[in-house]
């Protein structure tokens, strides 16, 4: 597998670190629905997410498939280390 930047690495565990906050606000609401700052919270850091995904995407292509994000030419996907794989 091709080495890459610690950019890469840098950005994948801030992705990481923000899905996991995502996860358990999820659990979270699913039982505290009307719960409106940790909605907020949420909310926040589906925002983050967005903006750490559109960086790390720009800089090292596409996280996920299936039509989550686009592919550059040549197509992409196949370029490796996906992102299960760090």
């Amino acid at each position: 597998m091709k080495q890459m930047p610690p950019e890469y690495y840098q950005l994948m565990e801030q992705i990481q670190a923000v899905d996991f906050v995502l996860v358990e606000l999820t659990l979270f609401l699913d039982t505290h629905n009307d719960d409106l700052e940790v909605i907020k919270q949420f909310n926040h850091y589906v925002k983050e997410r967005k903006h750490l995904k559109k960086v790390f995407e720009s800089q090292f292509g596409p996280l996920l498939q299936f039509g989550h994000s686009y592919s550059g030419y040549p197509w992409n996907w196949d370029d490796t280390p996906w992102p299960w794989q760090v």
